[in-house]
């Protein structure tokens, strides 16, 4: 594959991660106490693949895109069915970028890629409580 394909899905991948950063931290004051701690693991989960595909984006030869100050959120996220809401909506944006990486690049940054789908899936069905047949595709069927 081409390296400019694998280093845009890649920027694409890490602009995902700052978004999912930001939200996991709007859905940690909104959500109630008995899932704060999944929602903590969540947060502490995206802010690694961040910084480890901030480094990526390095090592393929770009500038890391920077994280925004603020993002718009989806809907309005008042109380804990919102917030929970929100966390299976972040995790299934960031599933279909990585999928978007796992068809641009190669070897082991695409091992990588289809862990990080695959976390992201697996995290949409816990906050969902159902899946989908095929994480990251769902909206492209």
């Amino acid at each position: 594959m081409s390296g400019d394909r694998a280093l845009d899905a890649a920027q694409a991948a890490l602009a995902a991660e700052h978004a999912a950063v930001y939200g996991y931290g709007v859905v940690g004051g909104r959500v109630g106490d008995e899932r704060r701690a999944e929602a903590r693991t969540a947060y502490d989960a995206h802010r690694a693949r961040r910084d480890s595909l901030a480094r990526t984006v390095r090592d393929l030869g770009g500038k890391p895109v920077a994280a925004a100050a603020a993002y718009a959120l989806p809907f309005n996220v008042p109380d804990d069915a919102a917030a929970i809401k929100l966390a299976a909506d972040l995790e299934d944006r960031i599933a279909g970028v990585y999928s978007d990486l796992v068809r641009a690049a190669e070897g082991p940054l695409r091992q990588d890629a289809a862990g990080a789908l695959r976390e992201a899936a697996v995290r949409a069905v816990r906050w969902r409580g159902s899946g989908v047949a095929f994480p990251g595709l769902a909206e492209r069927l």
